[in-house]
């Protein structure tokens, strides 16, 4: 009874963590809090890899439930090339972070892109996400 309630929600807290902290970054990356140098900002990545680990082992026992509808559902598809094309955004952050150091003010033109790409590649498989539970019968 209580299964189903409980892996979503965890899939919701694994999405909260993990576009949560790689939002603060893509953040950072587009200007906001240059201040604070990009050294700071080492934990997301730590943090990223939780909020992904639950989001995987959820994600999986989600589609179990309709694996049968949307192993077959092209929206189900689109998520996931969305979800694969977010994470892919993650190491090049990651290498640009490491490099930065203590690097206050604008980050590089590639680092804006990776982050508005990373925060419209987020938004995007979050909504295939909720609309699939619409699309999908």
């Amino acid at each position: 009874m209580w299964a189903f309630p409980t892996i979503l929600t965890l899939h919701t807290i694994g999405l909260a963590v993990l576009i949560g902290a790689s939002w603060m970054l893509d953040l950072r990356l587009l200007g906001i809090g240059r201040r604070v140098p990009l050294s700071a900002y080492r934990w997301v990545f730590p943090t990223v890899a939780v909020g992904l680990v639950i989001n995987l082992l959820t994600g999986v026992l989600l589609f179990i439930k309709n694996a049968s509808t949307w192993g077959v559902a092209f929206p189900f598809f689109v998520k996931m090339a969305l979800v694969v094309a977010s994470v892919a955004t993650v190491l090049p952050m990651r290498s640009i972070v490491l490099r930065g150091g203590d690097l206050q003010g604008d980050v590089g033109g590639n680092a804006r892109l990776l982050a508005v790409v990373s925060i419209l590649a987020w938004s995007a498989a979050v909504t295939a996400g909720r609309l699939l539970a619409y699309t999908v019968v």
